[in-house]
């Protein structure tokens, strides 16, 4: 056997064995869902869970029919582009954010996320932590915290999460990441093994 053959004999051998965490899997498809984000500042995913299961998933961007940041070049930001204060961020911003896009899709086709559990690649802004509190979501997994140029209003939503929300910082170790990326991403996924 060549040298590329017996590579691919070992990805596949270890590909076989692997099997993540529920938690990574959900924080993955969340991270996944981001890459659809029509924002060039912050693009974010999130998934709603219920029982090892997806109810629904949300990316941030704009409403339907509208255009997005991203279709206007990599470095355009609507906010920033007609000055913007940060501390008005959300009454400037055109896009929906990615929380809030997921309940809103669950609402949608009529899906309760009552008691389900939410995972984001940001923590969420104090906007989204009241949609996520006010319909049931009582834990929630991220990715990153949040952090802007406001310390005091930072406070207050960390404050306000540890008020009947459960906040949980999800890191995906680096030897996950990168045993997906080989031995998933990399290789025909569904490529017959036995």
């Amino acid at each position: 056997m060549n040298l590329v053959g017996n590579v691919m004999k070992n990805v596949e051998k270890r590909y076989s064995k692997m099997r993540i965490e529920w938690q990574h899997y959900f924080m993955l498809i969340a991270k996944v869902a981001a890459t659809r984000s029509g924002c060039n500042s912050r693009p974010t995913g999130a998934v709603i869970v219920e029982d090892k299961r997806i109810l629904c998933t949300g990316f941030n961007g704009t409403i339907p029919g509208q255009r997005q940041c991203t279709d206007k070049g990599s470095d355009f930001c609507y906010r920033r582009s007609i000055n913007g204060p940060e501390d008005d961020k959300y009454n400037v911003c055109p896009s929906v954010h990615a929380e809030a896009n997921a309940i809103n899709q669950a609402a949608k086709m009529g899906i309760s996320v009552d008691g389900a559990t939410m995972f984001c690649t940001l923590a969420p802004c104090y906007v989204c932590l009241k949609n996520i509190k006010s319909v049931g979501i009582n834990e929630v997994f991220f990715e990153l915290e949040y952090k802007s140029t406001n310390e005091k209003r930072d406070k207050i939503w960390s404050d306000f999460c540890s008020v009947g929300i459960k906040g949980y910082l999800l890191k995906i170790p680096n030897n996950v990441l990168i045993d997906v990326w080989n031995n998933f991403l990399f290789i025909d996924t569904s490529k017959r093994r036995l």
